[in-house]
Parts: structure tokens; sequence; C-alpha cells
């Protein structure tokens, strides 16, 4: 390795790994190890800032401000809260059912909205319903966490759910069909062998009790303290006619057009915002997560500085020199993906590790490195409580709702409370992934 790549690529591998282990001040971590990536471009001769900043892929960041601004609509719409309502009513305030229920209504709502938004607006309703039905340690750890790993899951399902796939939409690495296509049936079948492990050997219930007038009062309660909630249509419909529209042209528009996603994105969020009027001025104003585009955009600069090294194209080499078939090298890249997903969490890591992919698919097929590839982020981001964005809200949202178990112990939601669920996800997921992968090598 020469001295750029080694010095460019400890930036990068320093900034990840601190972001990870501080968690709270991953923003400016990120934001100065970029700065520092530049610099040293700049000094090594690598490339200047310039070249650098017109390398980024502005276009993913279009499609994030202006999906989270449409996300932003439909919470303010209500919608979620008349979702999270109807779970409620057809859960029974039964608690087996309502984990499923719930983790069902996560996989929809994430495939639309991002993990944050799902959660901030789906989970409360889910903390009220275990406060009224009575719960134990074990049932809300693992009710929780199947939440987590849904929403993990209906991010990966759809083009547009969370950063993974965004990218490899913006990128133009997919079209929506093709990896809307195969990612879907693959995340439904991970989901439903979750749940399949989880009703048949984890059985979370066993220590809830079970009692039909409870659930009877549980389910009254509910419906009163929501029966006011209605969904204000004049946010709800431009926002859906928008995302109608959006999802009719990135299925139908041909590429001839040269009409990109971010385009259509860009058009779609902004007639939407619109026709909100004064509601739609103030979430353009106020509702672009800053956050998140200063984080992404600095990951960008610093893997856009490595790229520029050409220690991407000898990480590819090194896995093609393993003594193993293509397709074993490409499940050994999978492996080692959601791998590092679980310790430097999914932003980070398909940042990096897409540019490694796109140069196997020299040599395999592209949709079996770039659908195994994201599957492969979604179990490693459902790994840990800490590699799931979503992760540190959850646990901050039910530490916060002050559950109590029926002997009136305060229950709790953190890292190790996770894990047996993390585990048994990550296996499940990843081994979804590497048949994913198998079955598009032979396609």
């Amino acid at each position: 390795m020469t001295a750029p790549q080694i010095i460019l690529l400890a930036i990068l591998a320093i900034a990840i790994l601190l972001q990870a282990l501080l968690p709270s001040m991953r923003v400016l971590i990120v934001s100065v190890a970029a700065g520092l990536a530049c610099l040293a471009s700049a000094l090594l001769d690598v490339a200047p800032p310039s070249s650098i900043l017109a390398e980024v892929p502005w276009d993913v960041l279009i499609i994030l401000v202006a999906l989270g601004l449409l996300s932003r609509l439909f919470a303010e719409s209500r919608i979620f809260d008349r979702l999270a309502v109807a779970a409620t009513r057809i859960s029974r305030a039964d608690p087996l059912r309502a984990t499923f229920v719930f983790a069902c209504v996560m996989y929809v709502v994430s495939g639309v909205v991002n993990n944050l938004t799902a959660l901030v607006l789906v989970l409360p309703v889910l903390h009220v319903l275990l406060r009224l039905m009575g719960t134990s340690q074990r049932y809300v750890s693992w009710t929780v966490a199947v939440m987590l790993v849904a929403c993990n899951l209906g991010g990966a399902a759809t083009p547009i759910g969370d950063f993974p796939a965004i990218l490899l939409l913006g990128r133009g690495s997919m079209s929506f069909t093709g990896y809307l296509l195969r990612a879907g049936p693959a995340t439904l079948l991970a989901l439903g062998l979750l749940l399949a492990v989880v009703y048949f050997a984890v059985r979370p219930t066993l220590d809830v009790p079970r009692d039909v007038i409870s659930a009877r009062i549980t389910r009254a309660v509910m419906e009163a303290l929501h029966r006011r909630v209605t969904i204000d249509a004049r946010t709800f419909v431009p926002a859906s006619v928008a995302l109608t529209l959006m999802l009719l042209a990135w299925l139908f528009l041909p590429a001839e057009l040269g009409i990109g996603p971010e385009t259509v994105c860009w058009l779609g969020a902004g007639a939407a915002l619109l026709a909100s009027s004064r509601l739609g001025e103030r979430l353009a104003r106020t509702g672009i997560d800053g956050e998140a585009v200063l984080f992404l955009l600095s990951l960008f600069v610093m893997v856009v500085a490595v790229r520029r090294t050409g220690i991407f194209e000898v990480a590819a080499r090194s896995i093609e020199r393993l003594p193993l078939p293509a397709g074993a090298q490409l499940m050994v890249f999978l492996v080692l993906a959601g791998l590092l997903t679980g310790v430097f969490s999914a932003g980070p890591s398909m940042a990096a590790l897409l540019e490694v992919a796109e140069s196997m698919t020299a040599r395999l097929p592209g949709p079996a490195v770039y659908v195994g590839l994201a599957l492969s982020v979604c179990a490693g981001s459902s790994l840990f409580l800490t590699a799931a964005t979503s992760g540190p809200l959850a646990q901050a949202l039910t530490e916060r709702a002050n559950l109590r178990d029926i002997e009136g112990r305060a229950v709790r939601f953190g890292f190790f409370e996770f894990l047996p669920a993390g585990l048994l996800s990550f296996g499940v997921i990843q081994g979804v992934a590497l048949l994913c992968a198998w079955f598009l090598l032979g396609r």
C-alpha cells in the first residue's frame, strides 16, 4: 500500500470507529475527518478538494432530503396514528398478537418513510398498550427488538425506505423496479422466518398473564385515547398523490428521457409541499434533517478521497485472489459486510462497501452483488442496538415510557436486552441475504 492509501484509509477508518463509539458526537467527528481527508488529498497530490466535491453523489442527498420532507408531510397528516390504532384493534390486546401486528405495521410504514419517523410515530402507541395490558421484562425486550428489526427490513424492502437502498437507486446501480422485485420478497421471507422462530421457539409471552376482562378494558381505553385522532385530508391527499406519481414515474419513465430518480423525487416532494401551502413552507424551512445531510456528505467526501487512491480496487482484487469460486467469494464479502455493519452501522458501511461491490460487478451479476449487499447491511444493522440508526432512539423512548412489569419492577431496554433478538435476527437476515445472492447468481 502507498502512503496516500494508508493515510486516507486511516482517516476514514478512525472516523467511522470514533463515530460508532461516540454517537453523540458523530456529526462533528465525521465533519472534521472529511476536512482532514480533503487536506490530505491535496497535500499528497491525490486530488484537489474541488475534484472530490464534484464526485460527491449529490443526487443521493437530494433524494434523502426530498423523501424526508415527504415523510414529514405524512406524519403531519396523522395517518400513522390511525395505523397504530388500527394495529391495536387488530391485536385485540393479546400480547403475542400485538408483537406480530406491530412488527408488520412497522415493516410497512418504514418502507415508505425513514426509520426514525416510523419509530417516533408507532412506538409510543405500543408503549401505551404495554402499560395497559401488563407486561414483563422478557416480553418488552423481544417485542421492541422485533419491531426494530422489522423497521430495518421494511427500510431495505423498497428503494426509498432507507439509506442503503436509496444509495443504490441514486447512483444508478439498480433501477427502482429491479431492486423492488428482488429485495421486497427477500425481506418478506426474512420477516416471516423471524416471526416463525419467535412464535415457535422463543415464545416471549410465557410469563405474561392473559385476562379476557383486562384485554377488553385495554381495548376500550385505547379507543377512547385515540377517538379524536382523524386524518388531515388537506395534508394527506397531496402527499399521497405525489408519492403515487413518483412511484409511477420510477416504474414507467423510459431511461432514454434522462430524468433520474432524484429529479422525480425533487419535483414530487416540491409539488406536495406547494400544495400544502403554509405547512409546506414551514417544513421546507425547518423540516430538513441537517444532521443527516451533513453526516452523509462528510462520509461521501471521505469515501471519494479514499477511492481516488485506488484502495477499493485493491480490496476487490484481494477478494478475487481467494482460492474460491467467484460465487463463494461473493458470499465471503457479504458475510464480512454484515459483520462490519454490526460494528460501524449501516450508513458508513454501505458508503464504503459499495465501492468494493461495484468492482465485483465486473465479473458477477449486478443484482446478486447489490441486493446481497443491501440485505447484508440490513442484517448487520440488526445485530446490535447501536448498529441501527433507530436503535438509540428506541432505547430512549422505551426508557422514557417508564414501563413496569406486573410486579412493579422497572422494565429496561438497552444493549444487552436487545442482544438475543439481535443475534437471532442477524442469523436469519444474513442467511436470507446469502440465499438471495446465490439465487440471483444463477439468473
